[in-house]
């Protein structure tokens, strides 16, 4: 564990003591995600099914400059409805910390505090990734670089299907990243069970999974590995139906200017909006399907 000081939940500190299985949660998707009251409904109601799971919830933020591992109810509607919440990434880290605000983190970010509070298995819903057009913006999620060197798994429905997933495929591969996907030979696309890739790695149980997260730390090889979880059949979005909205939100957010940060919870908005609230669902289901295979993964781990 890191020396910085970081404050704890009692229940999470509890499990650390006693060494029961724990999995963080980032916090962006209740801030920047989802809007109000879904977004902290979706986040008590992911922690309750880690319990009941046999695991430890350990949601991550900053809050006054503090970090938070294990927040109560009160903090989750603090991230929840504020719209001066900070959108966190490791750059914004030392910022955010030093200027006493709050913020909610991402994947990068909180992957990061868990490492340093001596968490391993992380919950998320998408990772970020190599963003559609970048071989001209040349903009790439910092989610990447800090799974390449971060010794924290990452459970998440895939690579958010807004980015281009064959580069960020690729870019995982460079970076030395395993990629396995739970119980199927297709690599899944957030929102839709298919992306047209087959997945580089497959593992069938928890047990195997948590075996390969040992052989890979023990042999001193650094970073973390993405167990892509695919969304259940029936709460999936079709393939083509959600790449059209995509493409459409893309348009819409080059036409508005709409750069760096700002972009991922413009599109996530967007293509709610285009959805009538179908993606929104989607979301939410893929993220309780994480948390119900991460706790397990956990509880193997």
């Amino acid at each position: 564990m890191n020396a910085y000081p970081i404050h704890f939940s009692e229940e999470v500190k509890s499990a650390l003591s006693k060494r029961l299985p724990i999995v963080a949660l980032e916090s962006t998707i209740i801030a920047h995600g989802m809007p109000f009251p879904q977004n902290v409904n979706t986040a008590v109601e992911v922690e309750n099914i880690i319990r009941d799971a046999g695991a430890v919830p350990a949601t991550i933020a900053i809050l006054n400059g503090e970090l938070c591992v294990g927040l109560n109810d009160e903090q989750l509607n603090t991230l929840g409805q504020n719209k001066d919440v900070w959108k966190v990434s490791l750059r914004d880290l030392p910022y955010v910390v030093s200027k006493k605000l709050n913020g909610a983190s991402t994947v990068a970010a909180t992957m990061r505090i868990a490492s340093m509070a001596g968490i391993k298995i992380f919950v998320t819903g998408g990772i970020g990734g190599v963003h559609r057009g970048a071989e001209t913006t040349f903009d790439i999620s910092a989610d990447l670089t800090e799974m390449s060197q971060t010794n924290v798994a990452v459970i998440s429905a895939g690579i958010k299907s807004i980015l281009d997933i064959t580069l960020t495929l690729e870019t995982m591969e460079t970076l030395g990243i395993p990629v396995v996907t739970f119980g199927s030979d297709e690599f899944p696309s957030f929102y839709s069970r298919i992306s047209g890739h087959k997945t580089p790695l497959r593992l069938d149980t928890p047990k195997e999974i948590a075996a390969l997260l040992n052989s890979k730390w023990a042999m001193g090889i650094n970073g973390s590995v993405l167990v892509a979880n695919p969304i259940p059949e029936d709460k999936e979005v079709p393939h083509k139906l959600m790449e059209k909205y995509i493409h459409q939100a893309l348009i819409l957010a080059d036409q508005k200017g709409i750069r760096g940060k700002e972009i991922t919870p413009f599109l996530l908005k967007s293509i709610a909006d285009a959805t009538g609230g179908e993606s929104l669902e989607a979301n939410i289901e893929l993220v309780k399907n994480n948390a119900r295979l991460g706790a397990k993964i956990a509880s193997a781990l």
